[in-house]
């Protein structure tokens, strides 16, 4: 006896010819689900969810080859037949269908065809890209051709591992980045990723999340459906639904995978995600009606290019349970389709008193559903695209000419005997005309060209849900082109008429900057306000700018305006009053000058040195003139002036003063018998002594102009928002070394009245001197601390202050009260008032 496994028969039709073609497609969706002991061999699978979309593929297959042999232009005298199965999208019976087509029976026999004079042209499918691995890993063998119409796996790409492996659908890698373009679009950058765990769904995820995290958007949590566990891990994959923020989820599955997380959402009631649907699911009508079409309203997801085939729904009308072939599938859309059982079929069912009896009188012109709809063939178009190239190779094959061959000695192929790789060669170089105007080729890797419709879910005022065309991704497209949507015509779920929010963290507005937040993902971050001096002028900005050294932000930090420039100008109000006031304090000294020079001869101008007088009152107008120096723009020759003009303008008054003190106690000492001081009692020396002060004075400034003067300059760092135009003293040593010699002098001449401030003497100034100085100390005092705590033009109207202060404190303390007699006790000012007062005295 002869050992053998026997291995069960797969049912599938076929329909003879004199070339065969084989399909194997999931009819079904789903099967039951077995447990594995590994202990007993495994039960027959049992297929469940009859899919009437793949068995519109199949019919496309039927109307396709039936087109080919009614048309006496395209293989004469030459037959298609077929050999087609369910493969239940179930692996095993993936592998057995192709087995079984190798072998030209309905069992499996290796490396044996019995059908010798049928050549095997072309395997269509398997539709799961991880089957049509493991088929292409064996029809490459023998280099039969195999065209999938679903399987978008970038591996199958490799040519070196599947040589011949051809599909009439994209790579997923344009997918992918099709999908993430699709995120990107409406600004979601928080998305959730899920993938059934298989070929398809794990590389097809990993590529999304790779195109996602290159444009800068980020992943908040990644899933796996598990085709193993009965629930398809389905409450985990909920609860992680339930918790993430992320209100986006991009779905690389097929449908049938995803029903179990989509019910196990309407039982917890989660229904504010948006999907994102890849090619396997995006116009799938599994979820036309019902609950689940509810859930599933507003997603959106790229499908496949969408085309018509003529007369196909008239062909597709004219199926009866009563046809041979296929009877069983004719069986399912019939019951399916009107919801009506035959009861001879399956007796069990018949005791289900409640569903009426199918009488096959039911015609399937009276209604339109996911069979007979050819509105938007994809799926099915790619099946009857499929079918049409290997046509199209075997019309070349059958037309080649000998001696012009392409194989060896030029020789060509017989269209009866052909082997796989030649017809192989003929596949890779097939063009086919679509039926919108395209022409449909393969690449070197057997790809087509990528194009996908974007496509919207929306449910019609009936409950149906229909799958809109809202734009498209058309890699072969020109510049610009390539990624077009029309959001207008977009529905949203819930009713929402603006698209949904999906980020991690609120964008940052202009004036802030986004700071990354710690062991979080780019999208997580936290808004920080630009620095000082600083701008953002976009949305979600990384760093700010630093404005121009003659701008600043405003005060949303979103632009740069022109800095306010600052400086004490005559139009405003504190300029213009220190102008007025220097401008009126100007005419006092001049005004008691000529009070002076009308009354020269009288005793009390007389007993204070007249000339000396006139002088102090002189550089005492000098004094309130030099403030005018410090108002306006500061230029250079303002700048350069102002305050040698002020230090000279000073120093010539208090060394007048300091004569007038000197002069007093050298008088009173002079007076004296026998003293030897008369001489120095000469006017001479009160000019010696101001003409030495102030001469040191003019050395310190000139040495001070020439090697670093003054100069006019922008400073922007001190207040912010503020270009202060100000004069820079070019040596801050020599302003204060300028300063400090003038409070010497002032020091001295106090020093020296406070001493003689008893001396008996008409009219005697020590007194007056030395109210004077303290208060002209007191006033330069009192500036150091108050011009280092000002800033700007402040700083400017403090020193004029000063200047005015002091100046004013020289003519109230030195001349007033003489003013007051000349004027006022003009009885006081008088030879004999004198000497009576001297009578008195003595």
């Amino acid at each position: 006896m002869t050992c053998h496994l026997d291995v069960p028969e797969l049912g599938g039709i076929t329909q003879p010819g004199d070339i065969l073609l084989g399909v194997v497609l999931p009819l079904h969706l789903d099967s039951v689900h077995q447990k594995l002991s590994f202990t007993e061999r495994p039960l027959k699978t049992t297929c469940s969810t009859f899919h009437l979309e793949n068995y519109q593929q199949l019919q496309s297959m039927i109307f396709a080859v039936q087109e080919i042999n009614e048309n006496t232009n395209i293989l004469p005298n030459v037959t298609l037949g077929f050999q087609a199965y369910d493969s239940c999208d179930v692996l095993r019976q993936d592998l057995q269908g192709s087995l079984q087509i190798l072998a030209g029976s309905n069992k499996v026999l290796p490396n044996y065809r019995c059908l010798q004079n049928v050549p095997l042209s072309a395997i269509i499918g398997p539709s799961v890209s991880t089957h049509s691995i493991l088929v292409a890993h064996i029809l490459g063998l023998y280099r039969y051709p195999q065209i999938s119409h679903f399987s978008t796996s970038p591996l199958l790409s490799d040519r070196s591992k599947f040589p011949s492996f051809f599909r009439t659908v994209s790579n997923d890698v344009f997918q992918s980045q099709g999908l993430a373009r699709l995120v990107l679009h409406f600004g979601w950058t928080w998305v959730g990723l899920l993938a059934v765990d298989n070929d398809y769904g794990q590389q097809g995820i990993q590529l999304v999340r790779q195109e996602i995290l290159k444009a800068g958007a980020c992943v908040a949590f990644s899933e796996n459906i598990i085709t193993s566990q009965p629930d398809h891990n389905a409450p985990h994959i909920v609860n992680v639904l339930k918790t993430s923020s992320a209100n986006i989820v991009v779905v690389f599955s097929p449908a049938i995978n995803l029903v179990p997380i989509l019910v196990e959402m309407l039982r917890q009631n989660i229904t504010k995600k948006l999907f994102i649907a890849s090619e396997a699911w995006s116009t799938s009508s599994l979820f036309s009606v019902g609950r689940l079409s509810e859930a599933l309203s507003g997603t959106i997801g790229l499908a496949f290019y969408s085309g018509t085939i003529p007369k196909f729904r008239e062909f597709l009308n004219h199926i009866h349970p009563f046809m041979t072939m296929g009877k069983e599938w004719v069986n399912l859309l019939w019951e399916q389709t009107f919801h009506c059982l035959f009861m001879d079929r399956d007796a069990p069912r018949s005791l289900n008193m409640s569903v009426r009896e199918c009488t096959g009188s039911e015609d399937l012109k009276s209604i339109t559903n996911s069979f007979n709809d050819v509105s938007n063939l994809r799926a099915t178009y790619n099946v009857y695209v499929a079918v049409r190239v290997v046509a199209e190779a075997l019309e070349n094959l059958k037309g080649c000419k000998n001696g012009e061959g392409p194989f060896y000695n030029r020789e060509c192929a017989n269209i009866t005997t052909f082997t796989p790789w030649q017809l192989l060669y003929y596949i890779k170089k097939a063009r086919v005309t679509l039926s919108y105007g395209r022409d449909f080729y393969f690449d070197e890797n057997g790809d087509p060209p990528a194009i996908y419709d974007i496509v919207n879910w929306q449910l019609n005022p009936e409950g149906i849900m229909q799958h809109v065309k809202i734009g498209s991704y058309d890699t072969t497209a020109s510049l610009g082109q390539v990624f077009t949507i029309n959001t207008s015509a977009m529905q949203w779920s819930s009713g929402n008429k603006t698209p949904p929010i999906s980020i991690c963290s609120e964008s940052c507005p202009p004036g802030f900057r986004k700071a990354s937040r710690r062991d979080q993902p780019i999208c997580c971050f936290q808004c920080v306000p630009c620095p000082q001096g600083e701008i953002s002028n976009q949305t979600d900005s990384v760093d700010c700018i630093r404005c121009p050294w003659n701008q600043w932000p405003n005060a949303q930090k979103n632009t740069c305006l022109q800095k306010t420039i600052e400086y004490l100008s005559y139009e405003e109000t504190m300029g213009a009053t220190l102008t007025s006031a220097s401008s009126v304090s100007v005419l006092f000294p001049a005004l008691i000058l000529q009070l002076y020079i009308k009354f020269k001869v009288t005793p009390i101008v007389k007993a204070n040195n007249y000339y000396l007088s006139c002088l102090l009152l002189v550089s005492l107008s000098l004094c309130f003139l030099c403030s005018l120096l410090f108002i306006g723009l500061p230029k250079f020759e303002t700048c350069f002036l102002r305050q040698a003009g002020f230090g000279l303008a000073f120093t010539l008054c208090i060394s007048c003063v300091l004569a007038k003190t000197i002069m007093v106690v050298l008088a009173f000492m002079a007076s004296r018998p026998g003293s030897s001081l008369r001489r120095w009692t000469s006017p001479k020396v009160s000019y010696i002594i101001i003409f030495l002060c102030t001469f040191l004075q003019f050395i310190l400034c000139i040495t001070w102009l020439s090697i670093s003067p003054p100069f006019p300059q922008n400073n922007a760092l001190v207040k912010p928002g503020v270009i202060i135009v100000e004069c820079s003293e070019g040596s801050t040593i020599a302003f204060w070394t300028m300063l400090g010699y003038l409070f010497l002098l002032a020091t001295i001449s106090f020093i020296v009245a406070f001493l003689a401030r008893r001396l008996p003497d008409n009219f005697n100034e020590a007194q007056f001197i030395t109210f004077s100085m303290l208060a002209f100390l007191s006033v330069w005092i009192s500036y150091i601390p108050a011009t280092l705590s000002a800033q700007g033009k402040y700083t400017v109207a403090m020193e004029i202050f000063a200047i005015l202060a002091s100046s004013w404190a020289l003519v109230i303390c030195m001349f007033f009260p003489k003013c007051f007699i000349i004027l006022l006790r003009p009885e006081m000012n008088t030879r004999e008032f004198l000497m009576r007062r001297n009578l008195r005295q003595s």
